[in-house]
């Protein structure tokens, strides 16, 4: 019988399967995707099996801003080793991902996956990889930034990637400084910018955290919620960007680094996607 393309399109996205086993296996079927999964896993169960199962917590992060600085996109197109993921044609993926998502101004991960990119959907494309590869290839995350100024940073052979914005134009100064900032956040992976960015439910975590240590240690009951107030001040001291310690120069806070850059100089929010991160 005749297979029609879309057919084994289809089941090349439910299995990983190669094109012509996918052809193959819908023309041995009649034509039943179901009966052509099961044909498929009769003639190679244990490599499906195995490819599913495994882990893809490598693969490369790129991070990247539109011309003007306005925009800023960051990539996680992830694999099982390192090997693929230092391979041009797998980061050549992940850039022109980048490019597309960045260019077409795409703003969740459904979109981009959905995108044509060289005549193929995103989806397709990653899928064509695993087939060739024999790899479980996903883009596992997608994040998306805007504001007055941002800065793009990648870390560590791009195994980090971090998107900054400040409330500034970019001048070299500034540029400089806000590219410190994205290391910082790179290294210590603060929760928010500041307090107001702290979700309330982490807060009430750590008060209760500290609140059954009290207890255990034997506190008195009436300063339990004065202790819980300063554990979580304490954690937004320390889990805040602005209030961090300045990882160049421990003397200052980040505010006070950038505020020494240039007058009312802040951060408006920033993005960190690291490999192994969904």
């Amino acid at each position: 019988m005749s297979v029609t393309a879309s057919q084994v399109n289809e089941l090349r996205n439910l299995t990983g399967a190669g094109l012509m086993d996918c052809k193959k296996a819908l023309t041995e079927s009649g034509g039943d995707v179901q009966k052509a999964i099961d044909y498929l896993r009769k003639k190679g169960a244990k490599v499906a099996e195995l490819r599913a199962g495994r882990a893809a917590s490598e693969g490369v992060v790129i991070a990247k801003t539109t011309a003007d600085n306005k925009k800023g996109v960051a990539v996680y197109l992830s694999c099982e080793t390192d090997f693929v993921a230092k391979n041009e044609d797998f980061r050549s993926l992940a850039e022109s991902i980048a490019d597309l998502a960045l260019n077409n101004n795409i703003a969740d991960l459904d979109s981009l996956l959905e995108a044509n990119l060289n005549g193929s959907t995103v989806k397709a494309l990653v899928q064509e990889k695993v087939s060739a590869i024999g790899e479980l290839i996903n883009v596992s995350s997608f994040e998306t930034l805007e504001g007055e100024s941002l800065v793009a940073y990648n870390h560590m052979g791009n195994k980090i990637g971090v998107l900054v914005a400040v409330n500034q134009p970019l001048t070299d100064a500034i540029t400089a400084a806000a590219k410190d900032v994205a290391m910082q956040v790179a290294a210590m992976n603060p929760a928010a910018v500041d307090a107001s960015g702290v979700p309330a439910e982490l807060i009430e975590r750590e008060k209760s955290i500290a609140r059954e240590k009290a207890v255990a240690q034997g506190k008195p009951e009436n300063i339990l919620d004065r202790i819980a107030e300063g554990a979580a001040t304490s954690f937004i001291k320390e889990n805040t960007l602005l209030t961090q310690p300045y990882v160049k120069d421990g003397s200052k806070t980040v505010a006070q680094f950038l505020g020494s850059t240039s007058t009312g100089l802040t951060v408006t929010g920033f993005k960190r996607v690291a490999l192994g991160v969904k």
